[in-house]
Order: C-alpha cells, then structure tokens, then sequence
C-alpha cells in the first residue's frame, strides 16, 4: 500500500492505495507534513480530490478497494448513488437497503466509511435535516453540504 498526505481546505487529508484501488481516504485532525512525491498510483486520486474543492468535479471516476463487513460494503454502495448536491436522511438510506429497522446499523456504516467525500457520507442527514454525527466533525460536514449546495450564500459587506 501507499500513502501519501496533502493539504485540504478542511485539513491534512490521507489517502491509502495500491493497484486494487483507494483503500482510505481520511481527514486527520493534526498538522502533519504533506507528501512531496505523490505516488504513481495515488496521483489520479490527489487530483480528483483537489478538482472537488475547487468545484469543477462533482463525481469520482476511482477504482475502489476499501475494507468491511458485506453490510458496509452495501451501505457504502448505496452512498455512492446520492447525487452531489443532495442529502438523504438515515431513514431513507435504510428503506433503499430494504430494512427500515436497520437504522442503526446503517448510521454505525455510514461512520465507519475509510472513504472521506468520494463515498460521501456527509450527504447523509437526521429525518429532521439536522446534522447528526460525523467522523469528520460537524463543521466538516457543513462545509462539504454548502460547498455542494447549488444555493451559494452571498456576502453582504
């Protein structure tokens, strides 16, 4: 595997990876040296990330290899499908798996994503549309949903 560290609007972003595909994408909560040689196999993925925050990517065209149960797996895929810009509740993601009772389980997958903004689990929201839990933190999370809102708050001053 792979690694390499660079620098985000939102912090230090890693990213872990071979051949198979990205295994991990994470947002690290220290300052930590950034990576001055990419490697090969990660450089499609640091590009993509970097198209993302500066908004001329709304979608990842990766190859995917990240590890957990077959359950997080479906959970993860099923992520995958909420178009960027929209946000769904726990509910709804757990009536698209097909168990409404599987909430819970579903929420526990969802923050358990090794794949920070390219399965984006932060397009996942409270029934109420509140912003509940987020491995990333809560600011995170907003940032990402406003930066893919199509509705931009302007300045006033």
């Amino acid at each position: 595997m792979e690694t390499c560290i660079i620098k985000s609007p939102l912090g230090f972003t890693k990213i872990v990876g071979d051949e198979s595909g990205i295994a991990e994408v994470t947002v690290l909560n220290s300052k930590v040296q950034t990576t001055d040689i990419i490697p090969t196999i990660l450089e499609d993925c640091v590009t993509q990330l970097q198209e993302y925050f500066d908004g001329s990517r709304k979608e990842f065209d990766l190859i995917l290899n990240a590890e957990g149960t077959p359950f997080q797996k479906r959970v993860w895929k099923q992520l995958e499908q909420i178009p960027y810009g929209k946000t769904l509740s726990y509910l709804e993601l757990s009536k698209q798996l097909g168990d409404v009772k599987a909430i819970r389980a579903v929420a526990n997958a969802n923050g358990k994503n090794p794949l920070w903004i390219i399965v984006p689990c932060h397009r996942v929201i409270g029934s109420d549309g509140s912003l509940t839990g987020y491995a990333g933190g809560l600011h995170r999370k907003q940032w990402l949903l406003e930066h893919e809102s199509p509705y931009k708050q302007q300045s006033l001053f």
